[in-house]
């Protein structure tokens, strides 16, 4: 849910305080898939939409890691976060569909809930295939669209409009898991999970790793 745009962000300093807030809540949710895979990452790495830093936790200290956020409201709770964790961070705020990394230089990059309220999720996953090395590494977390003809789309297709204004451009029924099977990597794997309450309207949600 993470926006990557270089306009100016309606209630971005509220988003940015509310991520902030649900830390805690989202490691209970996501923390242990993330530390299974998060903890092996290598030294230097690159994230897309790391919001206020949720990720930082599980990552090794001395990580060096190049941050792609564009959203400025976020980027004291990056640079806070970074320095409680150890995270040698450099902070870029460009948008996910015009990445300034050469290609093929990054051995992993991580996006966690961030396609789903980027403009053009194909982009983003066209230039994540650009910089990465051959056989790097993509780490995903992402809400996606429920089955067609289930109760939970009807809901999510019904208040698509409002939640995508309120909650700056996330969209709820995005075949996420369809366009990263159909982004040319060598290889992709993933896990579909339901959040509980079953009728959360995000969910369900998919955690992979896509290799170059």
């Amino acid at each position: 849910m993470f926006p990557l745009s270089k306009k100016k962000i309606p209630g971005g300093n509220l988003s940015a305080y509310l991520l902030d807030l649900l830390e805690e809540y989202m490691d209970r949710v996501y923390g242990e898939r993330k530390r299974s895979v998060f903890g092996k990452l290598p030294p230097e790495i690159v994230e897309i939409g790391p919001g206020t830093g949720a990720n930082f936790r599980y990552f090794s200290p001395g990580t060096k890691l190049i941050a792609v956020e564009p959203n400025p409201s976020m980027h004291p709770y990056l640079a806070t976060n970074a320095a409680r964790y150890g995270i040698k961070i450099e902070i870029r705020g460009i948008r996910g569909e015009e990445l300034d990394l050469p290609t093929e230089s990054a051995q992993a990059v991580i996006g966690t809930l961030v396609l789903c309220s980027v403009e053009s999720p194909t982009k983003v996953a066209a230039e994540v295939y650009r910089i990465l090395k051959p056989g790097g590494r993509y780490i995903f977390l992402e809400h996606i669209a429920a089955p067609k003809g289930s109760h939970l789309r009807s809901f999510q297709d019904l208040i698509h409009k409002p939640w995508h204004r309120l909650f700056d451009g996330c969209n709820l029924n995005r075949n996420t898991h369809s366009l990263l099977l159909n982004s040319g990597f060598s290889t992709v794997n993933m896990d579909c999970f339901m959040l509980r309450p079953r009728l959360a309207p995000m969910t369900p949600h998919i955690f992979g790793l896509a290799i170059k």
